[in-house]
């Protein structure tokens, strides 16, 4: 079954908008005219920006670390992709209308799972600061998203949906919101909706939907993935399966982990765009910036993210710090013990680095959260028992954490959840908490840790032992040229986005082609 159209409805409606009517209501006296509905198309047909040969994915890949991997073990695609700029009609945090764009992936050529009736793959992509960010800039060595989606997905004979989110690229949106399981779901669909409505006029005969719909997504798209999956399943709208990856599911006990003491991988930055955007949302996280952000960060911290400066120019200009989040003197003696955390220990100095002088967030803002924790504790983190989050938390932003949290649904269709366990960005237990979240039920979940031992008869062999080989190689190289570590400060570093992620597309598009019809 097919998503409504809202094309029909874009010549008389964009005119209303630039005339205006006279009738009775207050809106129309004040010229003001309907905003066309979610999910319309504002260029209509989507224009081609790109053809991508086989050749050419091939050359671009072999320049990643990810895309080599990704070629290893996934092998030559198949198609021609022709890429197509969309830009749509959504909704922001308040239902407020907005722009968003996105990229359409369409597999081309003489191959038969090139043409055809195809099945749609919805893509929500990584963290970004980089307010320019698109998905159709293939070109752009630097955006690997798009090169591994173009390859992995589209080459491959899947119709790619891959939106950039609101705020960024040409959205008329002067803000992201951040991990918000409402929005963003809402969003991806308004993208889901425009592609379906150009894909029959723009490419049949030739290429249609099969009717068959996948979701996935990597990282702060793992998040959106599975948001996506509970809100499709909440309208009964159809979808064949999804796999999120690496992604921060489990927010509030990853929330109460991080002021807790076990601060992951550029924690600063992101911990930015959170609080900013659920400002935005609940308008409840603080009274003034100062109340979270140390006096040195806070002025301009609200429009700060995302930008059109690179992330070392912003810890360049002082914007934000690097690493240091918390001051490393405890918020009480009794946290003395968090400050930093020193469990688990291969972690122990990403810990440690994000504690200092010039730290991010007011010791007076930790003491509050980590007092509201331990007053109503989430029920995964740090301890495990029902693996839900706290009842009611009263802070404001365990309250928008448990909002955004995963924990309140199960799944129908089915779903791969892929992750690494070593990583320290965004850590695997979101993955193990959903696992036990869903364990009393029946739902149809498979979980993939790429960076764990295979089992007797593992489908899976061939892909954990290539990633054990990958991180010996990203160590092999570090030693090399001068690392005194064994490599091991480089593995880490690499480990969520260069490592983890073609492994686990890798994984998702087998499982996706078992079940394609």
């Amino acid at each position: 079954m097919r998503l409504p159209r809202a094309l029909f409805l874009l010549p008389t409606l964009l005119l209303l908008a630039a005339c205006g009517s006279s009738g009775d209501d207050d809106d129309q006296e004040q010229g003001e005219a309907t905003p066309p509905p979610r999910g319309t198309l504002i260029e209509s047909p989507a224009p081609r920006v790109r053809s991508v040969s086989v050749a050419d994915l091939v050359l671009a890949l072999g320049g990643t670390l990810e895309g080599q991997q990704l070629l290893q073990f996934a092998g030559t695609p198949a198609c021609r992709v022709d890429i197509h700029q969309l830009r749509y009609q959504t909704v922001g945090v308040n239902d407020e209308p907005t722009t968003a764009s996105g990229a359409l992936m369409i597999p081309a050529g003489v191959d038969p799972e090139c043409q055809g009736d195809r099945p749609v793959l919805l893509y929500a992509h990584g963290t970004t600061s980089d307010k320019s960010f698109n998905m159709v800039d293939i070109d752009n060595e630097e955006n690997v998203e798009a090169i591994l989606m173009a390859a992995a997905f589209a080459a491959r004979g899947y119709i790619v949906v891959a939106p950039n989110y609101v705020g960024y690229d040409t959205s008329s949106a002067n803000y992201h919101p951040y991990l918000n399981a409402d929005q963003s779901s809402k969003d991806m669909i308004d993208a889901l909706t425009a592609a379906r409505s150009t894909i029959p006029t723009r490419f049949a005969p030739t290429t249609d939907q099969s009717g068959q719909l996948f979701v996935t997504g990597y990282s702060q798209g793992g998040h959106v993935a599975m948001a996506t999956h509970r809100a499709l399943e909440a309208a009964g709208m159809p979808i064949t399966a999804s796999a999120p990856m690496s992604g921060p599911y489990a927010l509030a006990a990853f929330g109460d982990a991080v002021f807790y003491g076990q601060v992951n991988d550029g924690a600063p930055l992101l911990l930015t765009m959170l609080i900013t955007g659920y400002q935005r949302a609940y308008g409840n996280i603080y009274s003034n910036t100062t109340d979270v952000f140390e006096p040195s960060y806070a002025s301009g911290i609200e429009s700060l993210l995302p930008t059109t400066m690179s992330r070392s120019q912003l810890f360049d200009a002082g914007h934000l710090p690097n690493h240091q989040l918390f001051s490393d003197v405890p918020p009480d003696p009794a946290f003395a013990p968090y400050t930093p955390a020193t469990e688990p220990e291969d972690f122990a100095p990403i810990f440690e680095r994000a504690f200092g002088p010039d730290h991010l967030i007011t010791n007076d803002f930790r003491l509050a959260y980590l007092q509201d924790a331990q007053a109503t504790p989430d029920r995964a983190f740090p301890t495990t028992t029902t693996a839900a989050p706290a009842d009611a938390p009263a802070h404001p932003l365990r309250q928008a954490f448990k909002t955004n949290d995963q924990r309140n649904w199960t799944p129908v269709s089915p779903m791969l959840l892929c992750g690494g366990s070593n990583d320290p960005t965004v850590f695997y237990f979101n993955t193990q908490f959903m696992q036990s979240y869903w364990a009393p039920t029946s739902a149809p979940v498979t979980v993939l840790d790429v960076d764990s031992e295979p089992t007797s008869g593992d489908p899976h062999e061939d892909l954990k032992q290539g990633f054990e080989a990958a991180k010996v190689l990203v160590a092999a190289n570090a030693v090399a040229e001068g690392a005194t570590d064994l490599g091991e400060a480089a593995v880490l570093e690499t480990y969520h986005a260069g490592l983890v992620a073609p492994f686990c597309l890798t994984a998702v598009g087998g499982y996706f082609d078992d079940l394609v019809q």
